[in-house]
């Protein structure tokens, strides 16, 4: 049984529990739920795009508009019954992040506007008909992160030529691991690289990928594009850290969370652009006639501290191309 408090609170800092609050708004308010696979602390901070997106629209929390979570936590096998959740408490729209959330709500509904946010290509998941022209109640917007892997790996390399043996961490359980690793094993070949797959499926499985890197002699590390990744931010940049690994990851939290480096969209910028689409479908927009958005912005962010902690010097080729040096 799921617990309650696992995937539903309020956003805005009342204290009454979340559907007594949309009650007791007169007129009713309309309610979006937030549906993902992240850990609360992840959630949370996407939220702050979500709602930045929202306001910028003209939807105030708790005055236009009440936003519920409902997080995963990371177990992907909780989703459906969440998206469930969703439906029968009527929300008027479902924002999700990631294919296999995204997958929950539309398994869930076919009526419910739903907007979404992910790393990859939504067309190849069959969630939408086209880009231009989506169709049915899916729309959103795609970073397309899953492209990014072996950009990682040549960035990684870049930096650390000496190191011949590279790890890629993916979760065994998310439907874009193939696409990742098939992406990253010919662009390792090509720059005579030994990459090795390690996986981690729950945070508890971090200490034990380190390990199995270290044993490995990896060089260095590509930390894929995924969710549960990017909600642990800060452990994993703790462990690279402590293992003296290199490490590149998809989003600048991460270097600012003590990572060596990140390349790719921010996920804020996302999930604000998720917001404005929100607010135009609660104005009456069909998700439908709302074109797939791509966030076209790439940041090379580096670490200088932790560079220097791990004894690396940062070729000023680098440091120039970086849109964000972290001193």
């Amino acid at each position: 049984m799921i617990r309650r408090r696992e995937f539903f609170t309020l956003i805005g800092g009342a204290a009454a529990a979340w559907p007594v609050a949309a009650r007791a708004q007169q007129p009713v308010l309309p309610v979006v739920g937030y549906l993902t696979f992240a850990p609360p602390s992840s959630a949370s901070l996407s939220l702050r795009g979500l709602r930045q997106g929202l306001s910028e629209a003209g939807y105030v929390e708790g005055r236009d508009v009440v936003t519920g979570i409902s997080w995963a936590d990371g177990q992907y096998d909780r989703l459906l019954e969440l998206a469930a959740d969703l439906v029968r408490r009527r929300v008027s729209v479902i924002v999700t992040t990631g294919v296999i959330a995204t997958r929950a709500a539309k398994a869930a509904t076919a009526t419910i506007p739903i907007v979404f946010l992910m790393g990859t290509d939504p067309v190849a998941y069959g969630l939408v008909a086209s880009l231009n022209r989506p169709g049915g109640n899916l729309t959103g917007v795609a970073t397309f992160g899953a492209g990014l892997a072996a950009k990682h790996l040549e960035l990684l390399h870049e930096l650390i030529p000496t190191a011949t043996v590279i790890a890629l961490l993916v979760n065994p359980v998310n439907p874009s691991r193939e696409a990742i690793v098939g992406e990253v094993e010919p662009a390792a070949r090509k720059l005579g690289l030994q990459l090795h797959v390690v996986q981690a499926g729950t945070e508890h499985d971090f200490e034990q990928a380190f390990a199995t890197m270290h044993q490995l002699g990896a060089g260095g590390l590509v930390i894929s594009n995924e969710g549960l990744f990017i909600g642990r931010n800060e452990e994993l940049a703790a462990l690279a850290l402590r293992h003296k690994v290199p490490a590149i990851h998809m989003t600048p939290d991460f270097s600012a969370a003590g990572g060596l480096m990140s390349y790719g969209a921010s996920a804020t910028e996302g999930v604000r652009l998720v917001g404005l689409y929100t607010a135009r479908i609660l104005k009456g927009e069909k998700p439908a006639d709302l074109p797939v958005q791509q966030v076209a912005k790439i940041e090379l962010v580096i670490n200088l501290k932790t560079a220097r902690a791990l004894g690396i010097s940062i070729p000023q080729t680098m440091l120039v191309a970086a849109n964000e040096v972290i001193e």
